[in-house]
């Protein structure tokens, strides 16, 4: 409130938008009666603002009850004040922008087009009643500085809170900041050793200016509105627990514990259940992207109930990648530990992706090219086989150090996480042929053995001999394979909705993967319209005529590697599935009499169309 030329537009816009709420200008809701008269220069009298402050009354309680928001209006008197709001004392700040009949006479000056002349200005001084209990801020103070006076003297709470900066959870703090959302974050401290981790990091961007910093827990719960929303950044493990217990004495009923880590999926359910009992709502969210995603949008896969997954709907989806449709690449996933479950077996499949293009440097490798004509070549591979693992392949290639390329410096072994370890085990568990992740992670594991290796080289004198294949080929071969490794890793995550009873979506799950994360690529915008009509993409009629076509050339690009002693674990291993996915009768009748023979497990008969279990003495 404040007289004409005060500034109530300027800061009212400012404010709302760091309050997240919209913003009223009180003169848009005139009627044509009082700016006429205004116009003609003539001051409005308490019955011509009656209906007009009845208006905004109406407009405040109707705002109320949708979280709030700021309406600028002169509100001179303390009469119109009470109209305004009445039946919402209670809910109702006042902000009164001060100032001399100088400052604002000088303002309106500037103003040619406003239908309130300067002329008028006396007339509003000379019914000004100061509010009694307003927060009152001098206007001769900048923009920034009176929103900032006024939102500390508001104790304004904020939306959401982001408990852990490491590298993900600052990305994601800046992100949400860069969003308008209005924060918290929270670090630790240890004394002497690390010290206003928050306050620092805050004071270090300038889309932490709103932001609130913390290195006490309960000072960073008590700054949350209610129900409070908070996401975990933490290591997964021990630590996600250790986390938990230390926010649960500050928690209320229905607040919102939002696990952004790589936790394992099964944690996640226990966790679920262990909060439910506490009235205290839980999300699991996996989150794809590295750093980079973080800050300009990840991939987002959240899991948990319907209902809590909407409260915190418009921050995941506000921060997430968009779709090639502007649609956030986040999407809700199902029950319990769903989001994570779906969150590592995107990781199993990057885990493949990975050891195919680093095969595909193997096989080139033995065909006698160097770092830049590999990355020549899978350049030329972009329009047909275009994704971020390929790009990222690329710029590795040709990076040199000095005169070297600098692939050639980097050890050979390679780390893991976890995340492809326990979706090995998944797969195993819920009995789905995910061979070529199991394939990647072991190939991973031998590369950690290098002492070994360098003696075994030694030992058993194996080289690998010059490859002779055609460029298309090889990249035919990695298409093949692509094409198992997406096959399994949905196959899995519909095995896994259809054992825990999550109503999962694989066209969605497919589209939320299209950009901000690791495995975005075009076959998997191509995967989007394949998986509406089923989970089993090798039944679709242009991926059969894809394999039919490459499926020769593979079979060449494989057998050439073994016989001349080059490894390809995943290349070879999507071959080997698929020939006994596509076998009627396999050798498993061997299997299941062996397991008859000597434990009495019992087998069908393929002359006993009821279906009938037998068993046999086999001696």
């Amino acid at each position: 409130m404040g007289v004409s030329g005060s500034g109530k537009s300027t800061i009212g816009k400012l404010l709302s938008h760091h309050l997240g709420m919209p913003f009223f200008d009180g003169d848009d809701f005139h009627p044509q009666s009082n700016i006429t008269k205004m116009s003609s220069g003539k001051p409005l009298n308490d019955v011509d603002r009656q209906g007009w402050l009845e208006v905004l009354n109406e407009l405040a309680k109707s705002q109320l009850d949708k979280g709030g928001c700021v309406i600028v209006c002169s509100a001179l008197k303390q009469r119109y004040r009470d109209v305004l709001s009445s039946a919402i004392k209670n809910e109702v700040k006042w902000v009164y922008l001060s100032g001399s009949f100088k400052q604002i006479f000088e303002r309106l000056n500037k103003r040619p087009e406003h239908f309130m002349s300067s002329k008028l200005l006396q007339s509003q001084f000379d019914i000004l009643e100061e509010p009694k209990n307003a927060i009152e801020i001098e206007i001769a103070l900048t923009p920034k500085q009176i929103v900032e006076k006024v939102k500390e003297a508001l104790n304004i709470k904020s939306e959401f809170g982001l408990f852990g900066l490491g590298v993900m959870g600052k990305s994601l703090s800046r992100n949400l900041a860069r969003k308008g959302f209005h924060i918290s974050i929270y670090n630790r401290e240890i004394k002497g050793v690390e010290e206003n981790i928050a306050v620092d990091f805050k004071n270090s961007y300038s889309e932490l200016v709103s932001a609130k910093a913390f290195s006490s827990i309960k000072d960073f719960v008590e700054s949350l509105q209610r129900p409070r929303k908070i996401m975990l950044m933490v290591n997964a493990g021990d630590i996600t627990d250790m986390v938990i217990e230390d926010l649960i004495p500050f928690l209320s009923s229905g607040d919102v514990l939002i696990d952004g880590g790589n936790s394992n999926y099964l944690d996640t359910k226990q966790r679920y259940e262990y909060l439910k009992a506490r009235d205290i709502q839980f999300i699991g969210v996996g989150v794809s992207g590295g750093e980079a995603g973080a800050l300009k949008g990840p991939s987002i896969m959240p899991g948990g109930n319907k209902e809590t997954y909407n409260l915190v709907k418009p921050y995941l989806e506000g921060i997430a990648a968009k779709d090639a449709n502007n649609l956030p690449c986040c999407t809700y996933i199902g029950e319990e530990g769903s989001g994570h479950f779906v969150k590592m077996v995107h990781n199993g499949i990057e885990y493949v992706e990975m050891q195919l293009l680093a095969e595909v440097y193997t096989i080139f490798k033995a065909m006698g090219y160097n770092p830049d004509k590999i990355a020549n070549i899978l350049e030329s591979w972009i329009p047909q086989a275009n994704s971020y693992l390929l790009g990222i392949t690329i710029d590795i290639l040709r990076k040199k150090d000095g005169e070297v390329w600098l692939v050639n410096k980097i050890v050979d072994k390679a780390g893991n996480k976890g995340t492809g370890n326990w979706t090995t085990i998944a797969t195993a568990q819920l009995g789905a042929p995910s061979t070529l992740i199991a394939s990647a992670l072991f190939a991973r594991y031998t590369s950690f053995y290098k002492e070994e290796r360098l003696q075994a080289s030694i030992s058993f004198n194996i080289k690998s001999t010059a490859l002779d294949l055609e460029d298309a080929d090889v990249l035919n071969a990695y298409q093949f394979a692509r094409i198992i490794n997406h096959f399994q890793g949905f196959k899995l995550i519909s095995e896994a909705g259809k054992a825990y009873t999550w109503e999962l979506k694989l066209n969605e799950i497919a589209r939320i993967w299209t950009n901000g994360c690791i495995i975005k690529s075009d076959f998997m915008e191509g995967l989007i319209s394949v998986l509406k009509d089923g989970d089993n993409i090798l039944t679709h009629k242009t991926i059969i005529k894809q394999i039919q076509y490459m499926k020769p050339l593979i079979n060449h690009v494989v057998s050439e590697c073994v016989l001349m002693e080059v490894p390809v674990p995943c290349l070879s291993e999507s071959v080997n599935f698929l020939n006994a996915y596509v076998t009627a009768n396999s050798s498993a009748n061997i299997i299941q009499a062996q397991r008859d023979y000597f434990g009495a497990h019992t087998y069908q008969r393929t002359d006993d169309s009821a279906g009938k279990f037998h068993h046999t003495n086999w001696k």
